[in-house]
Parts: C-alpha cells; structure tokens; sequence
C-alpha cells in the first residue's frame, strides 16, 4: 500500500547490474547494499537535470530504502518540489528523456518512466502531500523499528510465494494491515490511511 499506482520498472543499461525486468511471480529479494549505491547514482543524474528548478530534495522511498528489508528490486525515487514547480520538474525531466505519466490517480504524486539506468520508480512530488508523508512515513519507521520491519518482510515474502504478477492487486491488499499499522506509527490519521487505501484499491 506504499506508493500506488506504480509505473511499470525501467530497463537496466546494458552495463549496469541491476536486476532483469520482473516476470512470472512477485519477486522479493533480500535485501541488496547495492540500492543505496544505485540511487545515488540516479540521483546524481537527476540534481544535474534539475539545475534551475527550486527541488526541496530527492527522496530514496519504498522497501529498497529501508537497511535489511526484503523488497521488490526497483528503486522508488521521489522528487520533492513545491505545488508551483511541478511543471518546470517536468520540463526538466522530459528534455533528458523521461517521460511524464500524470499522476496516476494520485493526488500530488506525477510519475515518470525512466530513459535507463537501474529498475526505479520516478516521481514528482508535492512538498507535503499525503503521498511523500505516506513514503517518507513507513520509511522512517521501518528504519528505526527492527522488529516491525521483519515482521513486514515476512507477510510480503509469504505473499509474494503465493501470487504472480498478474495478482498485484491481491499482494497490495495482503500487505495493508500491516502497512496501516506502519503508517500509524508514522502519525498518519485514520482518515488519511483510509485515503490510501482508497487510491491503492483504484489502481
């Protein structure tokens, strides 16, 4: 229930030894000390994209952000812009081949399919905006909380031997008791998780 509405993953560069594209079963792998290394790298590209427009920061999000937890291998990035430069991040990003998808039904979140590089997830982000405190939020305290990050790992790694990709929608909704609880300790009201799940039930 973290993101949703994900944009399908980038291909790898040719030289770059991030994993292949996903197929057949959900895949949830140990956790790899290389995605940290992975989006500095994309990060790097992006802060030179972004030279001229006001960014609050770029943010590494979803399960490969988190020390020790099991994820799916594609890097979740957001990139934290105030409400009134959202288009001059989209400029931005489109003149080095990224391409704008629109929000995806979710409010303040613009996703972009990357040109290269490593499997990741892109997006524009409103400073403030449910989305960012929803990624930030479970990042936070999966970061900090040890136990509840295994106890995470554990319902999507027994989903993920259970469904195939085709079957997201049930992986979503077999993590989002655990991930409201997760949230709740972020400081997520109620009426916000329940507007999470609404969009991740849309998607």
């Amino acid at each position: 229930m973290t993101a949703a509405a994900e944009p399908a993953p980038d291909q790898p560069a040719p030289d770059q030894p991030a994993p292949a594209r996903i197929e057949g079963r959900i895949k949830v792998v140990a956790y790899d000390p290389a995605w940290p290394r992975w989006f500095d790298e994309v990060a790097r590209g992006l802060w030179s994209a972004l030279d001229g427009v006001p960014v609050v920061s770029i943010e590494h999000v979803g399960s490969t952000s988190v020390p020790g937890l099991w994820a799916k291998p594609v890097i979740d990035i957001d990139i934290v812009v105030g409400a009134d430069d959202v288009m001059a991040a989209t400029e931005a990003l489109t003149r080095v081949g990224y391409e704008p998808r629109g929000e995806m039904g979710v409010p303040g979140r613009h996703a972009f399919r990357a040109p290269d590089g490593p499997m990741r997830n892109t997006y524009v982000v409103v400073d403030g905006c449910l989305s960012l405190r929803n990624h930030v939020g479970l990042r936070e305290v999966l970061r900090r909380d040890a136990g509840l990050r295994d106890e995470y790992a554990a319902v999507k790694r027994a989903l993920a031997e259970q469904l195939t990709v085709d079957r997201i929608d049930e992986y979503v909704e077999g993590k989002s008791a655990i991930v409201r609880r997760i949230l709740l300790a972020a400081g997520l009201t109620e009426s916000e998780l329940d507007a999470v799940e609404d969009v991740n039930r849309a998607d």
